[in-house]
This record gives structure tokens, sequence and C-alpha cells, in this order.
């Protein structure tokens, strides 16, 4: 394993420890609001700093951008961390077994290593550029799917922002056509690297941010599938909206969005 994403899988599973240690203790979750339909709970905040300490005790002069605590710039700022702690904030706030740690780290905008790391399952998806994924130390392969009919789709709602939902009911409605049928889980992360696995046959979302995606996107890249924003350009960083899939199904998938 490469040195830094052997950092990366060490920062994901003790942030894993503190948020299953956390997990459904039978109250609620303390949470605030970040805007609609939004929110960040104490156990966001405590695998944060649990991953940005394991990283600073390796990489010190590294940089940080973190969803809950922001950028951190360091001395050898080609390297950036981006972290999500907590993929799947709500599902956890109300007890739902389903999320995830997600880490990338970046080499002069490029992401080198990566992991999404699912506590509850003990699944560890991880990544290097150039040698492939694996789950659980395990070769993964994109789905050999060549057609949408058939297809198994993940998707996400775009609950934080509801006014473009009638644009994305339409996508819905065409590829829920033409497909088996369609997930909703909750954890964008996760998503990413159930198509890495052939679990979901393509992915699509609109409006997330770097820390959703980028891990995601390498494992997805290695395992031998495509990324691309909704116009089967690279825009997905920058607009927010991401397909991943295996590349012929996600060909189709595009032309049906479009």
């Amino acid at each position: 394993m490469h040195p830094m994403l052997n950092i990366a899988v060490r920062a994901a599973r003790a942030a894993g420890k503190i948020l299953v240690k956390n997990f459904d203790q039978g109250s609620p979750v303390e949470a605030e609001s970040k805007g609609l339909n939004d929110w960040v709970t104490d156990m966001d905040k405590a695998a944060e700093q649990a991953i940005i300490n394991t990283i600073k005790k390796s990489y010190p002069d590294h940089g940080i951008i973190a969803e809950e605590s922001g950028t951190q710039a360091g001395k050898e700022n080609e390297f950036q961390w981006v972290i999500d702690p907590l993929d799947g904030t709500t599902n956890y706030m109300r007890g739902i077994p389903h999320f995830c740690i997600s880490i990338a780290l970046l080499h002069k905008g490029s992401v080198q290593q990566a992991v999404v790391y699912d506590p509850m399952r003990e699944e560890l998806f991880t990544a290097t550029r150039g040698a492939g994924a694996q789950l659980n130390g395990r070769r993964l392969r994109i789905s050999p799917k060549v057609e949408l009919k058939g297809a198994i789709l993940a998707t996400g709602f775009p609950f934080k922002m509801k006014n473009r939902l009638p644009e994305y009911l339409e996508m819905f409605s065409k590829l829920f056509e033409h497909c088996a049928d369609v997930r909703r889980a909750g954890a964008a992360a996760l998503d990413l690297a159930y198509v890495a696995a052939a679990r979901h046959d393509a992915f699509w979302e609109m409006g997330l941010k770097p820390w959703d995606m980028l891990a995601g996107e390498l494992l997805v890249r290695e395992a031998g599938g495509i990324v691309s924003d909704f116009q089967g350009g690279h825009n997905y960083i920058q607009s927010g909206n991401i397909a991943a899939g295996a590349p012929k199904a996600l060909k189709q998938m595009l032309a049906q969005i479009r």
C-alpha cells in the first residue's frame, strides 16, 4: 500500500471508531443546521478532527479541505487532503446504518489516493492512481453492463436545491423508463464506491461538493469506469453534477439525461 494511502486508511478507521461508538444510542443525535436541509452533528466534527490529527502527524505541511472546518493551507500546498468525515449525516442522525468516511489526496489538483470507509459493514474501498481499486484488498472491476436495459442505477435527490426538482424529475423519469430499477440510499461517496464494486451499474446526482465526489471518482476510474458531468465533459467538480458508470451504459444514460 502506498504510504499516503496507508495514512488515509488509518485516518478513516480512527474516524470510523468514533462514529460507530456513538451510533444509535437510543436518544436523538444533536445537530445544527448549516443551511436548507443540511445538518452537522458533533460526531461530524469529532470524526473530522480525528482525520486531520492523523494526517497532520505524518504530513504536517500538507493542505486540508474539510467539509466542516474548511480549507487549511500548508507549506506543501500542492498536496491537499479532501475530507468528508461523515457522508450520510441524515442517515446517521436517524439511526440508519448507511454512511461512510471519504478521504481523497490531491497532488497538484489530481486525485492520487482515495479511501471510502463504511465502518458499520467494515468495508474499506481504496484506490491509488494507476494501481487499481480494491475492497478489503480484493480488486474491483466495474459492471460489464453495456446498456441501460436491466441496469440498476443509483441517485441522490436534490434535497438542498428543491428549485431544481422539475429538472431532476425529468431525468429520473427518462432513466427509470429505460433501466431495471433505481436506488437512493443517501451517501454519494458510497454510491460511487458501489459503482466501482459493480453493485450499481451507474450513478448520477446534481449539486454535490468536491468532498462528496473525489474519492469515489478515483475508485470508479481505477475500477475501469467513466466519470463525467451531465454533458459528458469533465466539469463535474465545478458544476456538482456527476454521472459515473460502465462506459457503454454511461453513454446511454447521458443521452437520456441530456
